[in-house]
């Protein structure tokens, strides 16, 4: 069964701490990003989500980022697998918005 709860790491070397998933499914952590596009340093930034618990432990999830050193935010989607004899993995989609000066803009602010 899935346990979001603790430290994950991505391909890229980013790094998720979920502190707790609460009964009904709700978890808040921070999210230490190791790729970023913004002119400032990288900061850890907070994060708060949602599980979907169901019986067969393989639940979806969703949570949000709000990035401390930029003016963005991102949403991420996925999966977490837990299948016999190997470790959770979990598996994401995401988008990044990021605030633009103008509504003519608004087409390169979401990728």
């Amino acid at each position: 069964k899935c346990d979001l709860t603790g430290l994950w790491k991505n391909d890229l070397g980013s790094v998720m701490h979920v502190s707790m998933v609460s009964e009904d499914g709700n978890f808040f952590g921070e999210y230490h990003t190791a790729v970023s596009s913004a002119e400032k340093p990288i900061e850890i930034s907070p994060l708060v989500g949602s599980q979907h618990l169901d019986e067969d432990g393989q639940c979806t999830f969703g949570f949000t980022v709000n990035w401390k050193f930029s003016d963005s935010t991102a949403v991420f989607v996925g999966q977490c697998f837990a299948e016999d004899g190997k470790e959770e993995a979990l598996q994401t989609s995401w988008l990044l918005r990021e605030k633009v000066d103008s509504l003519s803009s608004d087409w390169k602010a979401t990728r």
